[in-house]
């Protein structure tokens, strides 16, 4: 089954694995050094981010190295902009709140 890209970066572990990829492939052993549990249990999360396309997999020799599949977040990204736009404009428009009640108060 096919894992929803919103379930596979609901979980911390899976979300700071991305981080970690981010900046450099690594394998499931290396990883698994870094989050204090088991190779088992980082596969694991490595397989849900996997199936959404969120990570890609490279077999080097005997070792896979996982590598970040940003492509597939800046898709992610693309339809959080909607949203970014939405909340900016509100910021925007509380900000201009703020600053007439502060002018009011000063007079």
């Amino acid at each position: 089954m096919k894992q929803d890209i919103f379930q596979a970066i609901a979980d911390p572990t899976r979300r700071a694995i991305l981080t970690l990829l981010a900046i450099q492939a690594l394998t499931p052993n290396v990883m698994a050094e870094k989050f204090d549990m088991t190779r088992q249990a980082v596969s694991k999360h490595i397989k849900v981010l996997h199936e959404c396309d969120l990570v890609k997999a490279e077999q080097s020799g005997r070792e896979i190295y996982y590598h970040f599949n940003a492509k597939k977040m800046q898709e992610f990204d693309h339809w959080l902009a909607q949203f970014r736009q939405s909340w900016e404009t509100q910021f925007n428009q509380l900000d201009q709140l703020l600053s007439t009640i502060k002018e009011q108060g000063t007079e």
